[in-house]
């Protein structure tokens, strides 16, 4: 059974990253959410990748969210032209909004704040706080190596391989968004020890 996907949140870097690549990615990204009619989720900047990604989706005439902090309103150039603009007061309190918005999360490039959003949402699925699709937008193979490295998670007995099979990976956007409508989380406490029963 299909699941319904009103809103997906995208994390990405307000940077826009040194190949043009990832500037197309995010271009397509916008465009595909806004040609199925679903709704954009994103942290609300102007610059980089994200303000490319919010671009192409309202040109697509879809509908686009930006969530904010006070603090990096003028640092990123909050967007002024979205659907909705959300200005929070902190981090934690964007992220839980932007969580709660969305049906699921696409990853694509981006730097050490990107990488924290899409950890944060996996652990949330991982202990049973939310069951929403999480996935990695593999351009030009930027995530091969977290992908190699979350399978030596497994093999070193640190992630229980259900939980592996969580995050969903393509490198094309509309696979990637298929691959979340017939997602079915993992129903296995992440606690490895007690299932050896230590």
């Amino acid at each position: 059974m299909s699941r319904e996907l009103k809103r997906i949140c995208v994390y990405l870097g307000s940077n826009p990253g040194n190949n043009p690549a990832y500037v197309a990615a995010a271009e397509a990204v916008g465009r595909e959410l806004a040609s199925r009619g679903i709704g954009l989720v994103y942290g609300g900047s102007s610059t980089g990748l994200m303000g490319r990604l919010a671009d192409a989706c309202l040109a697509g005439g879809g509908e686009v969210i930006g969530v904010i902090p006070k603090r990096l309103v003028e640092k990123e150039i909050a967007h002024q032209g979205l659907t909705e603009s959300h200005v929070v007061n902190s981090m934690h309190e964007r992220k839980q909004l932007m969580a709660d918005f969305s049906d699921g999360f696409i990853t694509l490039p981006g730097g050490i704040g990107t990488l924290e959003e899409f950890f944060e949402v996996l652990t949330w699925n991982q202990i049973g706080y939310l069951a929403k699709p999480c996935g990695l937008l593999d351009v030009n193979g930027y995530y091969t190596c977290l992908a190699d490295h979350m399978d030596r998670m497994v093999e070193e007995g640190f992630l229980l391989a259900a939980h592996r099979r969580m995050v969903l990976t393509s490198p094309d956007p509309g696979e990637l968004i298929d691959m979340f409508a017939e997602y079915d989380p993992p129903q296995v406490d992440k606690w490895i020890e007690m299932k050896k029963g230590l």
